[in-house]
């Protein structure tokens, strides 16, 4: 999923008066912490950098993540997996229509037949009876130096607590410490402390093609920890925009931040910095992972 913050047009205040709160999400976070140069093609150019094209990755991310928000809106007895695969199905591009970063409509009709074995054996796991607290909800916060909103996959409710869900769909299977290391998961979790007024410190990562779930239980010190990142990172994006106010040449103030991933950035085509670090062209399809287990390796 793709969170874009509409950009509000700089105002620079009296000398002494405080910054206006950042507008933000974990997303456009991210952004600026892993390239500055993606962050102000991204949020701040208008009209905005041109991108590159579909990638078949996140078309399979995003039919995954439609067919499982609309399978805890079915009725009760139509929770089955079964269901979850032909939910699937209809959120799959149509053959013939928009690009969606196959290379042909044949290898995507072979990953919608994956996709759906997918969100299936997934579905098999769940309990049709343990509603979920929420399912792409947005949850939002105030601080001194940020507005923070962002949508999570499922709020769960374990005991008194709820609990952070955040669906993955990537080649690569979750680590143990990703979840605890996630500024995105950190962040939701404060964001639906604030928005629903119970504790949250609980997040989890379910890789659905290897059927892993990574966990991390939050401490007040690990999430504040989160939080102090967050403003930082809101700082000197902040600094870098008023600089390119105040008259410094924008590819200083927002310079590229190269590593072998630019592969994977939509503004490599205009970007020859990544373009150097890139290496070789990476094609729409090659972020799908080689061949998905069978549900006794899921298992």
């Amino acid at each position: 999923m793709v969170d874009v913050t509409p950009v509000e047009p700089l105002q620079l205040g009296l000398e002494g008066m405080p910054r206006r709160l950042f507008a933000c999400t974990p997303s456009r976070l991210t952004t600026w912490q892993d390239c500055p140069r993606r962050y102000r093609l991204t949020y701040l150019e208008r009209p905005p950098g041109v991108r590159g094209s579909a990638w078949a990755h996140k078309t399979l991310g995003a039919a995954v993540h439609v067919a499982l928000a609309r399978w805890w809106s079915e009725p009760r007895a139509r929770r089955t997996p079964l269901t979850a695969r032909t939910l699937l199905e209809r959120a799959w591009p149509r053959a013939g229509g928009p690009p969606d970063g196959f290379a042909d409509d044949a290898q995507s009709a072979q990953w919608r037949v994956r996709a759906g074995e997918m969100v299936e054996r997934y579905a098999a796991t769940l309990d049709p009876d343990d509603e979920p607290v929420a399912v792409e909800r947005t949850v939002s916060m105030r601080t001194d130096a940020l507005a923070l909103s962002g949508r999570v996959d499922r709020l769960d409710r374990r005991g008194d607590e709820l609990v952070v869900v955040d669906y993955k769909t990537g080649r690569t299977p979750a680590a143990d410490d990703d979840a605890r290391g996630s500024l995105t998961l950190g962040l939701y979790a404060l964001a639906a402390a604030r928005t629903l007024r119970g504790r949250c410190t609980r997040v989890e990562l379910h890789h659905l093609p290897t059927g892993r779930v990574v966990a991390h239980d939050h401490s007040d010190a690990s999430l504040a920890a989160h939080l102090a990142r967050a403003e930082s990172l809101a700082d000197q994006a902040t600094s870098a925009t008023e600089d390119v106010a105040a008259g410094t040449d924008a590819d200083l103030a927002f310079p590229p931040r190269t590593s072998s991933t630019c592969g994977w950035c939509d503004f490599l085509r205009v970007c020859p910095a990544g373009q150097a670090a890139a290496g070789a062209p990476r094609r729409p399809w090659d972020g799908l992972a080689a061949a998905l287990p069978t549900s006794d390796e899921a298992a």
